[in-house]
């Protein structure tokens, strides 16, 4: 007889991949401060580091949702591992030779790692389990990603804003490889994929594109990741602001993580209330709550402002998941294909931070966070709907 692989065991291992790729998107975080102060860059050029990033998700997610498909997810994680680490590498060089393009290129390679990672890794988490529980447990999953964003800044912040680039990104790779030797001994449950014909496969094609579902699951997707991309991006030169912390950038690197911390503990608290009260009010109550904050934030002075602005991880930290769940609804065996579309939609991490660039270049830094009331609003608008229409 056959062993089963251990479903438990298997969801502690997906748990520790999303730990993986939460801390190397946090990494960009501290990237855009050392970069900026490096090459001498405004607000609107120093955020191409998030617009290369998360580029990648519009032009890779549809890939990897069709390579998933066809190897399957344990393969589909090993790949995603790798293109990561060959986009580490491209940091070390770029880290050696101070090119500012290179630095573009390997976090573009990075971001197609993570996002074969993500199309993979989020659809199979729904799967590990009840119908019911699958938002629950994607959030758990993701309290770990956020675990990695809260670390790094604790470990690595000082390191990076302080210029040790080569050798953080050396220590990664390392890291990366113990992953992918650790799943490639793993076996993973096998999971059923649709068998339909080619008629069949483009009429469900045309569907996905159709189902409001979807579409406005990846809408939210788009605009959640860009306003979440955006606040952590410019956490550091925001409390580095004498009007509101009057921080040293390598200080305010560490109070980085009380931004991931809440997101960290909310995702745990969104484990277990999800099981009892509807993910999409949840997702409309915790925008109000941060569009509120942002106003703080933009309007308040000194450690109010410093601490509204910190304060948005908490209440962002069900809606990522919460929203991935609501997309992927009443889709059936089409998941991984959804998966790509609503993985799509991150690229609003490169669009709305840019924006905000943009902003801050033009009206200041403080009042740039007006884009976010407005992003946050979309979004408990989406929440209202979807609460209407599931």
């Amino acid at each position: 007889m056959k062993a089963v692989p251990n479903t438990k065991f298997i969801m502690g291992l997906m748990s520790l991949v999303f730990f993986m790729w939460g801390a190397l998107t946090c990494l960009n975080d501290l990237l855009v401060p050392n970069l900026k102060a490096q090459f001498h860059l405004n607000y609107t050029q120093v955020m191409l580091v998030q617009f290369c990033f998360f580029l990648t998700y519009a032009l890779a997610s549809m890939p990897a949702s069709k390579l998933i498909y066809r190897i399957g997810y344990k393969l589909g994680i090993i790949t995603g591992l790798c293109i990561s680490a060959v986009g580490c590498g491209l940091f070390i060089l770029a880290a050696s030779f101070s090119v500012y393009a290179l630095f573009l290129l390997g976090l573009f390679v990075l971001a197609a790692g993570i996002v074969v990672l993500q199309v993979a890794a989020n659809p199979f988490v729904t799967l590990l389990g009840k119908v019911k529980y699958a938002s629950s447990r994607l959030n758990f999953a993701q309290a770990l990603n956020s675990l990695g964003t809260t670390l790094v800044p604790l470990i690595l912040g000082g390191a990076i804003i302080g210029g040790s680039i080569a050798g953080s990104y050396l220590g990664i790779i390392a890291v990366l490889v113990a992953f992918i030797i650790l799943v490639s001994f793993i076996k993973f449950p096998k999971q059923q994929q649709p068998t339909v014909d080619a008629t069949q496969k483009t009429q469900a094609k045309f569907s996905l594109w159709q189902n409001p579902h979807v579409m406005l699951g990846a809408f939210a997707i788009f605009l959640y990741v860009g306003t979440e991309v955006s606040a952590s991006s410019l956490v550091v030169n925001f409390l580095h602001m004498p009007s509101i912390g009057n921080l040293p950038k390598v200080v305010a690197a560490h109070y980085l993580s009380f931004f991931w911390g809440g997101a960290l503990v909310g995702r745990f608290i969104g484990a277990w209330i999800l099981r009892y009260i509807n993910p999409a009010n949840l997702v409309r109550n915790y925008a109000l709550i941060n569009a509120g904050l942002v106003l703080i934030g933009m309007f308040g002075h000194g450690h109010l402002a410093m601490w509204a602005i910190l304060s948005l991880g908490l209440f962002n930290s069900v809606m990522f998941p919460t929203i991935f769940t609501l997309g992927l609804a009443n889709t059936g065996n089409y998941k991984s294909q959804v998966s790509g579309i609503l993985c799509t939609a991150i690229v609003g991490g490169a669009v709305v931070p840019e924006l905000q660039g943009m902003l801050a270049d033009k009206f200041g830094l403080q009042y740039s966070f007006g884009l976010l009331v407005i992003t946050y609003l979309a979004l408990a608008a989406y929440a209202t709907w979807a609460r209407k229409n599931t």
